[in-house]
């Protein structure tokens, strides 16, 4: 059964950190392209991120830049959103996504056919 599996989400004060997980099972990562997406409460879903697994390179809103990093193990078959400096507007539910794909990766959540259940995040003192 293929699936995305986030964790790491939690309650975090302004100004902290987190970093979510996104594990793949019953399918490799490799020549996907893999996103980071986050909806809040009565908002449209956004894209924040994304990585080309097959070489690395990645993508950001710019709501996010300098504070979101995005990586990948390989050899866990996993990407990581590293969330610095978090704002109370960052507090959502993050999901990470894959597409096959030979191309670039992309921020609309539309080109994504694999889902996770989601992470909640919530940013609170």
């Amino acid at each position: 059964q293929l699936q995305l599996v986030e964790s790491g989400g939690g309650l975090v004060q302004p100004g902290g950190s987190l970093r979510l997980s996104c594990a793949a099972s019953g399918f490799t990562l490799e020549n996907h392209m893999i996103g980071w997406f986050r909806q809040a409460p009565g908002k449209e879903r956004e894209g924040v991120s994304c990585v080309t697994y097959s070489d690395g390179s990645t993508d950001y809103a710019d709501s996010v830049k300098d504070r979101f990093t995005i990586g990948r193990d390989i050899a866990k078959n996993t990407v990581y959103l590293q969330i610095d400096s978090l704002k109370p507007e960052d507090a959502a539910v993050y999901y990470c996504a894959a597409l096959l794909s030979p191309f670039p990766c992309t921020l609309r959540d539309s080109a994504y056919n694999y889902w996770g259940q989601g992470t909640q995040v919530t940013v609170s003192s």
